[in-house]
């Protein structure tokens, strides 16, 4: 009679076992998609704070450029250096010349017959029949 017994606290205990291990089951379910959804929202956050950087990092860097932009000192070296503007009186050449020059001479002539009093299509027209 006490097999009996123990077979029976056996099978309760292991009923209790499973019904147990199906309550946790059955938690783990229920609780897993508002996990993946927590970890998925804390991803896309820390995604968006890298960029909300460097945006600001960007929007520093131009106001740092429109500041510059604001002294003529600046905005006439850049119009020398982007457009080629001059002052007036000065001469500006343009030298141009090949990465792999194949012999010594130099890449470009410079017109010596300009005068300066004349418009500036009239001196560009000379320039272009002197450099051949």
């Amino acid at each position: 009679m006490a097999r009996r017994q123990l077979n029976f606290n056996r099978r309760r205990n292991s009923g209790r076992a499973l019904a147990l291990w199906a309550v946790f089951f059955i938690l783990a379910l229920a609780i897993a998609p508002p996990v993946k959804h927590y970890f998925s929202q804390r991803a896309q956050i820390s995604a968006l704070n890298v960029q909300l950087s460097l945006d600001y990092k960007a929007l520093d860097a131009a106001r740092k450029e429109l500041l510059q932009w604001q002294n003529p000192e600046y905005v006439k070296s850049q119009a020398r250096e982007r457009l080629h503007f001059v002052l007036p009186g000065e001469r500006q050449y343009i030298v141009t010349q090949d990465e792999n020059p194949t012999d010594s001479t130099p890449a470009a002539k410079v017109a010596s017959t300009l005068a300066d009093g004349q418009p500036w299509y009239s001196r560009l027209i000379a320039s272009i029949r002197e450099t051949g």
